[in-house]
C-alpha cells in the first residue's frame, strides 16, 4: 500500500473502495456515515449482511439495538458518528443465506491504516468501542470486554470499551437481556458526559 494523505474524508472513501474491493465470502466496502467533525464516534465490528445490502452501516438488528439505546443515553445519531473496524462483511455461505464470519486479527490489523485516518477527519473527543474486535481495531492490542469496560485509553484518545449491540441479541432470556440492555446504555450515558465535559455535546 502506497502511504499518502487525503484532502478530505470523501476522497479517503474513494481511496478504501478502491482499495478494498468484494470477493467470495466478502461484501462490499460500508463506510462510516455522521456528523464529520463529531464528538462521539462510535466503532463496531464489520457490516452485517443488511448493511452491506443497503451500503449503510448500523441499519440491521443490531443498529436499531444501538439506535434505542442511543436515545436511551440521550445521544443523537446524526450528531454522533458510526463506522466499522472491518469495512466489509465477511461470511460463509449456507444455502441462500450469508452468515456471519468474525475477522480474524490480521484483518483487523490491516483495515487499522484506514480506521485511523477516518478518525482524523472526525475528530472525536470519545470513542466508543463496540465489542471486542473495535477494540483490537483502536487500541492496537487484543482487550477483553469483561475485564476492561468502561472508559479506556485508545493511543492518544480517550473512549469507552463495551459490548457489540448484537450481544444483547444472543442473550436468550429477557431479564439478562434487559440488565445487559441497561448497562450498555449506562456505557453510552459515560461516553456522552465524557464529550460534555470536553465542551462537545451530541445529546438531543
Amino acid at each position: 500500500m502506497v502511504v499518502k494523505e487525503f484532502t478530505s474524508l470523501a476522497a479517503l472513501n474513494d481511496a478504501l473502495q478502491a482499495a478494498l474491493t468484494p470477493g467470495p465470502g466478502i461484501g462490499r466496502v460500508v463506510v462510516g456515515e455522521g456528523a464529520v467533525p463529531s464528538p462521539i464516534a462510535l466503532v463496531g465490528e464489520q457490516p452485517g449482511d443488511e448493511e452491506d445490502r443497503q451500503g449503510r452501516p448500523f441499519v440491521g438488528p443490531a443498529g436499531r439495538v444501538l439506535d434505542r439505546a442511543l436515545a436511551d443515553a440521550g445521544i443523537e445519531r446524526r450528531l454522533a458518528y458510526v463506522t466499522n473496524a472491518v469495512k466489509r462483511f465477511n461470511f460463509v455461505e449456507r444455502g441462500k443465506r450469508r452468515l456471519h464470519r468474525k475477522p480474524n486479527a490480521s484483518e483487523v490489523t490491516q483495515e487499522r491504516w484506514w480506521l485511523e485516518r477516518e478518525l482524523a477527519f472526525v475528530q472525536p473527543e470519545v470513542v466508543v468501542a463496540l465489542g471486542a474486535t473495535a477494540g483490537l481495531a483502536l487500541a492496537g492490542r487484543r482487550v477483553t470486554v469483561t475485564r476492561e469496560r468502561g472508559p479506556l485509553t485508545f493511543g492518544r484518545r480517550r473512549g469507552v470499551l463495551t459490548v457489540h449491540p448484537s450481544y444483547l441479541l444472543r442473550m436468550p432470556d429477557e431479564a439478562g437481556r434487559k440488565e445487559a440492555y441497561d448497562a450498555f446504555v449506562a456505557d453510552l450515558v459515560c461516553a456522552r458526559e465524557m464529550a460534555q465535559q470536553a465542551g462537545r455535546t451530541a445529546v438531543r
